[in-house]
């Protein structure tokens, strides 16, 4: 935990419109035991770290609870929502949608929902990309579907525009579904309604593939991802056994973090080497990636390897000024083909023969549809949101800290990533399981 040690408590508070004074429409209960389902009370927080050694001190840092509140904010009836999906695609975007609507319209009794399309774009009338009304009939299957029924870009708008836009369509609450870019610029929109006093509550939903977002331990999507990706490594396995010296090579997503890869090389159990962003990538000498490859050739005459796509970059000299994409991300070089060109010029060079297979299935993977435990998250998620919004709660995004939902502020939880710890459980698994570190 040592990227959050600088934490204090007040930058974990909530930012909220005002005093909630209207009675939630909710059917819920306030009396734990008697079988109907409970609000959360305001002050209900989640400790921030719940492990401690008995001879040392409990970090007295918590997190705000979330989920429904008895007394709201909003007055349903003369509530408008809106929701925007921004970024890369991921599998489960539609199903945030259709819950967030199901939410908003069933169960809170929101007459208008509006989607935003092609991400913030939208939320600029310069750019002529009018919102649609969502209705729970027109969401009602959208779960089955890939990608997002509203489109997506990368990119932020002006925010004095986007408060513009979303005040003159009446909108009081803006769900925006995205990673870290769009949750930056989600902060931006909340900074100039609360600088206006404008009732416009602005929250979250991380979406990553990548699963690197602070503050929250899995992010939908990538269950599913890992599974799909478990899939191409057995694949690349099959391949690499059917020919002498065969290497099975995968390239997978993970820009800043290796969290999919190294999952999917434990799910596969397949793979003999992992390669991550968050260790630097020897290729040469005795000790690097290419000797061990070619150890491991000799004794098995096969090989898998997976590596996530922004693992590597420090041997792309030729990439470094690529710059950044729309979103702010570093443009990458292409380790996949750099590594399948070099495997095959290093055992040209030994005179050895090598039959290199690569896989790179990044795009058919994040345009699935989501799987079943991705789905149950989606519920979560997308429910948690709306409660918080309809709370007046603002600038926030929903996270998930020890398998519990909480509030997280956008100014704490954007602008750095979440990264794989080498000295995690998860890392060390991996190691064990390659045995990469003993070729």
């Amino acid at each position: 935990m040592d990227h959050f040690s600088r934490l204090e408590q007040s930058d974990l508070e909530i930012t909220t419109l005002g005093r909630c004074t209207i009675k939630s429409p909710l059917a819920l209960s306030s009396t734990p035991g008697d079988h109907v389902g409970d609000f959360v009370h305001d002050d209900a927080r989640m400790i921030f770290e719940p492990r401690f050694r008995a001879s040392g001190q409990v970090n007295p840092l918590s997190l705000e609870h979330a989920g429904p509140r008895e007394r709201i904010y909003f007055d349903p009836a003369q509530t408008k929502a809106a929701i925007v999906t921004c970024g890369g695609l991921c599998p489960g975007i539609n199903n945030v949608i259709r819950t967030a609507v199901f939410e908003l319209a069933y169960n809170y009794g929101v007459p208008e929902v509006l989607g935003i399309r092609f991400g913030f774009e939208g939320l600029n009338p310069a750019a002529g990309r009018s919102p649609i009304r969502l209705t729970p009939e027109l969401v009602e299957d959208i779960h089955h579907k890939g990608g997002t029924i509203l489109g997506t870009s990368r990119g932020p708008q002006d925010p004095k525009h986007t408060v513009d836009f979303l005040l003159s369509q009446g909108v009081n609450i803006l769900l925006a579904v995205g990673g870290d870019g769009t949750q930056r610029g989600a902060r931006a929109i909340a900074e100039e309604a609360l600088r206006r006093k404008a009732p416009l509550a602005v929250v979250g939903v991380p979406k990553t593939i990548d699963n690197d977002v602070k503050f929250c331990f899995t992010t939908f999507g990538f269950a599913t991802a890992v599974g799909e990706a478990e899939t191409v490594i057995d694949r690349a396995h099959v391949e690499a056994k059917a020919v002498y010296n065969g290497v099975g090579l995968v390239k997978l997503m993970g820009r800043e973090a290796g969290f999919i890869a190294a999952s999917a090389t434990l799910a596969s159990g397949e793979a003999n080497f992992c390669l991550i962003p968050e260790l630097p990538l020897e290729l040469e000498g005795p000790h690097g990636f290419l000797m061990k490859l070619r150890r491991r050739l000799a004794a098995r005459e096969h090989a898998v390897v997976v590596v996530a796509e922004g693992a590597g970059q420090n041997l792309l000299q030729q990439e470094a000024n690529r710059g950044a994409d729309a979103s702010g991300n570093r443009r990458l070089g292409d380790i996949g083909y750099y590594l399948k060109e070099r495997i095959e010029s290093f055992f040209k060079a030994q005179n050895t023969p090598v039959n290199v297979k690569y896989f790179d299935p990044s795009y058919y993977i994040r345009s699935l549809p989501a799987a079943a435990v991705d789905s149950l998250l989606c519920e979560r998620f997308a429910r948690a949101a709306v409660h918080a919004a309809m709370a007046g709660k603002t600038d926030m995004l929903v996270g998930l800290w020890h398998n519990h939902l909480v509030h997280v502020p956008l100014t704490a939880s954007t602008g750095v990533k979440r990264r794989l710890n080498p000295e995690s459980e998860l890392w060390t698994s991996v190691l064990a399981l390659t045995g990469q570190e003993k070729w």
